[in-house]
């Protein structure tokens, strides 16, 4: 039997590779409006226990954004960063 049939496959692992926790817009919606926020981070959603640890969080657009927010994540999607913006806050990048 030939070396290249006798050995498995291994797949390819990049090291660079960035895992984001997802946090829809609906989600910081309900969040600003339970607990009265203007300004949302890392921290904040940690409390609301969204995140764990050293995660990671990127904004996604699903839902809606009715009240004025200054969030802050490590990433955005462009729908999100769009929906923020458009209710007069800010999306900002750590």
């Amino acid at each position: 039997m030939p070396l290249q049939r006798r050995v498995p496959k291994s797949g390819f692992k990049n090291i660079n590779h960035k895992e984001y926790h997802a946090v829809n817009l609906s989600t910081l919606q309900k969040l600003a409006e339970q607990k009265n926020l203007t300004k949302i981070g890392i921290a904040e959603l940690r409390e609301a226990r969204l995140t764990t640890g050293r995660e990671l969080v990127k904004i996604l657009g699903k839902g809606e954004l009715t009240v004025k927010l200054d969030v802050e994540a490590h990433a955005f999607s462009k729908t999100a960063e769009e929906a923020i913006k458009a209710v007069g806050g800010n999306a900002i990048i750590i």
